[in-house]
């Protein structure tokens, strides 16, 4: 069986662990305290593997505190981000652990991120899109949107959407629908996700303010 022979403290305060004379990995110091190791003690196979993924594991759940304190995130989106340095299971484990600690809300995230991207004059099916690269699940997404423009309703408001395509048109595709660039105009909305009833209306209320110009 491997041999533990010698514990080295690190500068960032964890415990580099030495079996058989080479370095295996290094513990933090919760983990290596609850572990009671000692020089000389021989391990087996399964019980270093444990270590290590105990170890991997407070890793992941230290980078979710840390991404979580630059912004918010869906589950889905901080397990991805995880994945990219940690292995699935620890990365799972430290998303549980988020939610343990109720700092992922998947609901709240998705209507602050709707909310957000409306204001960015984005279109329904790009703030769907948007959601659902972020980890949100369909359901949670297309809950969130349909609130966030159910409320516009409530509030006797203008379609947002719409309201998006009319300001999209006005500042950035004026001067090509001067040129008569029309179609040119109604791709570019509908690569921005915009439905072609919502393209037909800016494009007519835009003519119509042409005309009456």
């Amino acid at each position: 069986m491997p041999k533990l022979t010698q514990v080295k403290e690190t500068k960032r305060g964890r415990y580099a662990l030495f079996f058989d004379g080479e370095f295996a990995f290094s513990l933090d110091e919760d983990t290596f305290a609850m572990a009671g190791l000692h020089t000389g003690d021989e391990l087996e196979e399964w019980q270093i593997h444990d270590l290590q993924t105990k170890s991997d594991t407070r890793k992941a759940v230290d980078k979710a505190m840390d991404l979580l304190a630059l912004r918010d995130h869906a589950a889905g989106e901080l397990y991805q981000k995880l994945c990219r340095s940690f292995d699935p299971h620890s990365a799972a484990a430290a998303v549980a652990k988020m939610q343990e600690l109720n700092l992922l809300d998947d609901a709240g995230f998705a209507r602050r991120r709707a909310a957000e991207l409306l204001r960015k004059r984005k279109s329904r099916r790009a703030i769907l899109d948007d959601l659902h690269a972020k980890g949100v699940d369909r359901g949670a997404a297309a809950e969130a949107v349909e609130a966030l423009f159910a409320q516009s309703e409530e509030d006797e408001e203008e379609n947002p959407e719409l309201a998006n395509a009319r300001a999209l048109v006005e500042r950035h595709y004026a001067a090509k629908l001067a040129q008569g660039k029309w179609q040119q105009v109604a791709a570019a909305l509908a690569r921005r996700g915009f439905s072609h009833s919502v393209i037909r209306q800016a494009l007519a209320d835009a003519e119509t303010e042409e005309t009456e110009a």
